[in-house]
């Protein structure tokens, strides 16, 4: 049973990748090879069986992954427990949470396509969360296959420290096995699905490239290990085997480089070199620094030890609505969960009997009695939010959460047929609840429900999932981008609230200015507070935050939040009777008002980092049609007859951007694109928008007579 490995036995890891580089075919591979499945199934095979890791049907018709999803393995004597994440930029943040929990990654990418902008997103999310990753240039056996090239790439776009582990014996068609510079062995895999491995001699014609390579991979680990460092200054040739790997294993672990292997998952060879290097290279628990915070000493970090004998802390990274109710994905840090313990949510203070522990493989789920530290498990029956922090109650930790991406894109949705509004309420406050880029709200004016998320496949998914999985279908209105309002310029205020009605009266008066954040500010809204000589009195100070607060949500210019701006309040007066938290709330709230309409207020629309790519002879029209979206060009290259283009376009203008492009290119085109800033819209734009939002309010106010 796969609890049995001791905690140094143990690997965590993901599989990230961009789209369709083989994340899920790989996963397929490693779960063959390891003996948990017995058969294996092609993402968009012709059986339509599927891959087990693909357990979604949306997913199996449309051959993409769209929730991570998580299953363990024994390779040898160790435990692997594997997440493969989705490539898609829209559900980003299955990549997000799974990296948060992992030791360590594969990186997958594509032997032809190499770094793509996915790559960089996942290589990004990796960075932040302090993930080492083994490399894996995976379809070596496709087309235009050039594992040097991709190499290369990972160091000039993603700033590794890439070295070569392996060298490709042939390429494309004529791609046959691996020389492994390690073991100066040649490998082979034979069998009908590879799982034979054959060793052999590095065929002569190899010899001589595979020492010039050894001899530079030596070099590449010596520049970043220093015991391996004096060893080759000493005598570079007396180096042994054992020497090398324990280098790797160190740097890779100390984040200093990414070993970079290859192969073909599809064609069945490379995986089980990948898969010792796994249990070689990346860390165990024990090896991963973890971080707590403890809310009884100030919040000061604390690390966690992947010790079962010390106090139970585990984090929720993701929940799912089972057949049983809900299922709580859990990352065991440190102490150990026994089936009807009772555990505390440090969020709320809730204290919760654990009824069923399982072990995930993909959608089926194997029962344990208990989970120790650096597990991976799931728990029934606990209620609680993604990124909430578990303790057995003698501490007060709680974990860092996951950084959380914006939503850019919003539509108003209503169930077609209104008997079915209960179901279209469960399934919106599921879909909340289990995924924090999906955001449900309604707005109070129109009454409608709004959604938003990351893009229009992120929505469409949760649409389609409302059909199938609550049997209600749903109507859903044009797209609404996320427009925001910030200032240009300082604007100062100056406003006196009064109002006399029968008994005390209002009264507050507030003087000031706002002006423009520095760009690179991480807080959207700031207040601050320059009264001297107590011409507000300090009671009144919070409420004057809270107005003004309140006024950012809403802009006049078209209705949409106000960011980057800083407020600040230097004078004001009071009475002894008649002023109170509510005057000053509303005096800040006009105060704000006058200041806003005086520092030249300009909207802003999310912009975003397309990537295309396509045949190279339909260049010039993948060119014209970003230029028609008002998109700026940042760079174009090709390779092997293809073209990729990256540019910066207006979210606005990508709507239905998906069929144009396939009409101009025969269907070859695809694209990928993510969130990259907010930026002013242009003039004439602006005043469409503008004419629009006042046509809304005076339509609401006649509504309203």
């Amino acid at each position: 049973m796969a609890t049995s490995a001791t905690i140094e036995k143990i690997r965590n890891i993901g599989i990230s990748a961009h789209i369709d580089s083989g994340k899920t075919t790989l996963s397929e591979r490693i779960l063959f090879y390891t003996g948990k499945i017995h058969e294996i199934h092609e993402v968009r095979g012709k059986d339509g069986v599927g891959a087990v890791m693909d357990s979604m049907d949306l997913e199996r018709e449309k051959g993409i992954t769209i929730q991570s999803a998580a299953t363990y393995a024994i390779w040898g004597d160790y435990n692997i427990n594997l997440i493969d994440t989705p490539g898609h930029v829209d559900f980003t943040i299955e990549v997000e949470r799974a990296l948060r929990v992992l030791d360590g990654a594969i990186l997958v990418l594509c032997s032809v396509s190499g770094v793509q902008s996915q790559s960089i997103t996942v290589d990004r999310q990796m960075k932040r969360y302090k993930v080492p990753r083994i490399a894996f240039i995976n379809k070596m056996d496709r087309a235009g296959a050039n594992y040097d090239r991709v190499a290369l790439q990972l160091k000039e776009k993603l700033g590794h420290h890439a070295v070569r582990l392996q060298y490709p014996i042939g390429a494309e068609d004529r791609f046959q096995g691996l020389i492994d510079l390690l073991s100066m062995k040649a490998y082979y895999f034979d069998g009908e699905n590879g799982e034979k491995i054959r060793e052999e001699a590095i065929p002569a014609d190899m010899k001589d490239e595979a020492e010039l390579r050894r001899a530079e991979m030596i070099e590449g680990i010596a520049n970043v290990d220093d015991t391996l460092g004096e060893a080759f200054l000493m005598d570079p040739d007396s180096i042994t085997e054992k020497q090398l790997r324990e280098a790797v294993r160190r740097a890779t672990i100390a984040l200093k480089m990414t070993p970079v292997m290859c192969g073909s998952a599809y064609k069945n060879k490379g995986v089980q070199l990948l898969l010792d290097a796994v249990c070689s290279y990346l860390p165990s628990p024990k090896e991963a620094t973890n971080e707590a915070l403890d809310q009884k000493n100030n919040e000061a970090k604390v690390i966690l030890e992947s010790d079962p004998e010390k106090p139970f802390v585990g984090l929720a990274f993701k929940l799912e609505d089972g057949r049983y109710g809900q299922l709580t994905y859990m990352r065991i840090y440190q102490g150990r969960v026994t089936k009807g313990d009772f555990i505390i949510n440090q969020v709320n203070q809730k204290k919760v009997k654990v009824p069923r522990i399982v072990r995930m493989h993909s959608s089926q789920m194997n029962d344990v009695n208990e989970a120790t530290a650096g597990d991976i498990v799931a728990l029934f029956g606990i209620e609680c939010a993604s990124g909430d922090t578990f303790t057995d109650g003698s501490v007060n930790y709680t974990m860092t959460s996951m950084f959380v991406p914006d939503a850019v894109i919003s539509l108003a949705v209503e169930p077609k047929d209104r008997a079915k509004s209960t179901n279209f309420s469960k399934a919106l406050n599921r879909f909340n609840k289990e995924d924090p880029t999906f955001r449900v709200s309604r707005d109070e004016e129109s009454g409608q429900t709004i959604i938003r998320g990351m893009g229009e496949l992120h929505l469409e998914i949760y649409i389609e999932r409302m059909k199938r999985e609550y049997d209600c279908e749903v109507k859903a209105g044009k797209p609404q981008v996320a427009y925001r309002e910030t200032i240009s310029q300082k604007g100062e205020f100056a406003y006196t609230h009064k109002k006399q009605t029968g008994g005390s009266g209002q009264f507050a008066r507030v003087c000031g200015y706002v002006e423009p954040l520095p760009s690179d500010a991480v807080q959207q809204y700031e207040f601050v507070d320059d009264i001297v000589g107590g011409s507000i009195p300090r009671e009144f100070i919070p409420a004057c935050d809270k107005g003004f607060a309140e006024a950012v949500k809403k802009g006049s210019l078209i209705g949409f939040p106000v960011v980057g701006l800083r407020v600040v309040i230097n004078d004001g007066a009071f009475h002894a009777v008649d002023s109170s938290e509510n005057a000053f709330k509303t005096a800040a709230i006009m105060g704000f008002r006058e200041g806003y309409s005086a520092a030249k207020p300009i909207i802003l629309e999310p912009v975003m980092k397309v990537e295309v790519s396509a045949p190279e002879e339909f260049q010039g029209s993948v060119v014209g049609q970003l230029n028609q979206r008002r998109g700026t060009i940042l760079n174009t290259e090709t390779a092997e007859g293809y073209l990729t283009a990256v540019a910066e376009v207006p979210l606005n203008t990508m709507f239905g951007y998906s069929t144009d492009l396939r009409s101009a290119t025969q269907g070859k085109g695809e694209f990928t694109m993510e969130f990259a800033r907010y930026s002013q819209v242009p003039k004439n734009e602006a005043e469409a928008l503008m004419a629009t939002y006042k046509e809304k309010q005076a339509a609401e106010q006649a509504a309203r007579k």
